[in-house]
């Protein structure tokens, strides 16, 4: 039995050492500001510092690539995560978006963000700072409202 837990223990380091090289995409496009959401709203200090520090590393190509992610199979489910966040709208690409998807975007923030299902809560267990407090969803709501009527009546 002791020879099966060794042969079973070196298995698995060989496994482990061996998907070290299946490496994901960690990589940021370039940002180009005349595309970042910025550019086309106006986009408050607080209100940016809120999407800073709980939206940003996966809805903008300016992601924040810890430790952890250099180590699988951490890296491919950040690189998973980054990957759907930026599917879905990405701050940084703002401007290549029509103001109709703007607008659904906007709503869906709105939406989210007061369900509580923003940002989500696997992210938050070692990201405990983006963690949203009430009046970060207040304030981020207010301003998604916001942004959306104004983009409403052009």
């Amino acid at each position: 039995m002791k020879k099966f837990i060794k042969i079973f223990f070196v298995v698995i380091i060989i496994i482990f050492i061996g998907i070290q090289f299946i490496r994901p995409n960690r990589t940021n496009p370039i940002s180009d500001k005349s595309r970042d959401v910025s550019y086309y709203l106006n986009v408050p200090g607080n209100v940016k510092q809120i999407l800073e520090r709980s939206c940003y590393d996966c809805h903008s190509n300016l992601t924040r690539w810890p430790w952890y992610t250099n180590i699988a199979p951490a890296s491919w489910l950040v690189a998973s995560d980054v990957e759907t966040g930026r599917s879905k709208f990405n701050f940084s690409e703002w401007g290549t978006y029509e103001i109709i998807d703007q607008i659904s975007i906007l709503d869906h923030i709105n939406k989210q963000v007061k369900k509580g299902n923003m940002p989500l809560s696997k992210y938050l267990l070692i990201h405990t700072d983006a963690k949203l407090t009430d009046a970060d969803r207040d304030l981020l709501c207010k301003w998604a409202s916001s942004a959306s009527d104004s983009l409403l009546s052009k």
